[in-house]
């Protein structure tokens, strides 16, 4: 049976849901976007039903079904962005604050983002240290003139 993306009422379905909930951790600068959502999770149901359609397990439908799903999302900036507040900055930016000002600096670091192109497997890449020391040096001159 296909998981469908929303309910009669609009209702997000299990792959909304878990898209939501997942883009809320580390990209949430997408959990308002709803197109995207409804279109991500629409295939990724679509995948499930085909998969199991064509005689797969349950298991396997999943499997391909949450690929689509988290396409290109693995990577997150924002969760870079937390974790180098966290390492580089603790004390000028105290733990609890650091998702919120990491939410509020991840726009002004678009141009030093945008150098980049951020796959699944960024992170695993020598680009990565790259990024990650641009971003810090971002990040001080951000502190430095009081945009943070």
């Amino acid at each position: 049976m296909a998981k469908n993306n929303s309910s009669p009422q609009g209702e997000l379905s299990y792959y909304g849901l878990s898209l939501l909930s997942y883009l809320h951790d580390s990209h949430p600068d997408k959990t308002g976007d709803k197109a995207f959502i409804t279109k991500r999770s629409d295939l990724a149901a679509g995948v499930y039903s085909e998969a199991i359609q064509n005689g797969l397990t349950h298991i396997e439908a999943e499997e391909l079904a949450s690929a689509e799903l988290y396409r290109d999302l693995h990577f997150s900036a924002y969760n870079t962005l937390v974790n180098i507040l966290w390492d580089e900055f603790p004390v000028e930016i105290p733990e609890n604050s650091a998702r919120k000002v990491a939410l509020q600096v991840l726009p002004l670091c678009g141009n030093v983002l945008a150098k980049y192109t951020l796959t699944d497997d960024f992170a695993d890449t020598p680009a990565y240290d790259l990024l990650y020391t641009e971003l810090t040096g971002t990040i001080q001159i951000l502190l430095e003139d009081g945009a943070v």
